[in-house]
């Protein structure tokens, strides 16, 4: 329900798409410009795990060299933007800046799959629910390569080079 509007079942998927595509689009602008500075290192939230140390776990667990290259990569969407699909270069610098970019990436993808209830507002409860579902389905999958990427960044640059601060 919308406003007190009872629309259409397909009105208001197309709203949800219509939504689902200003979030993305606005929330990766927002966080391509978040400063390079505050990103250089793991926080409390981005920090890997000791079961992520050099990205094994993603190997054998999730299979992911077998599905990661067939996501979508935006990095390089907008103007300025870094492309993650291939590692071009293994100097320290260019590896760092990488680790930055899948931070920033990481940090987009959670903060686009926490808008999920939010479509509360104006879907019933079963397609809240497929919302949800939806942001869950569309987003963990990059978080997990970027933390996939980033932990074998680290073992490249040694340990704690690219901030993993496994713990």
């Amino acid at each position: 329900m919308i406003g007190g509007l009872n629309p259409p079942l397909w009105a208001t998927v197309l709203l949800d798409a219509a939504a689902w595509g200003l979030i993305s689009t606005v929330v990766g602008y927002l966080g391509h410009h978040w400063p390079v500075e505050r990103l250089t290192t793991d926080g409390r939230f981005t920090r890997l795990r000791r079961f992520e140390y050099r990205g094994g776990w993603y190997e054998r667990v999730l299979r992911i060299k077998c599905w990661k290259d067939h996501l979508p990569e935006a990095g390089a969407l907008f103007a300025g933007g870094f492309a993650k699909r291939r590692l071009l270069r293994k100097d320290p610098t260019y590896l760092r800046r990488f680790a930055v970019e899948t931070r920033r990436a990481e940090l987009i993808h959670w903060t686009v799959l926490l808008a999920g209830p939010f479509f509360g507002l104006w879907n019933p409860p079963v397609l809240t629910v497929a919302m949800i579902a939806y942001a869950v389905i569309a987003n963990l999958p990059c978080i997990a390569i970027q933390r996939y990427n980033r932990a074998r960044l680290a073992a490249l640059l040694g340990d704690n080079a690219a901030g993993s601060g496994r713990s």
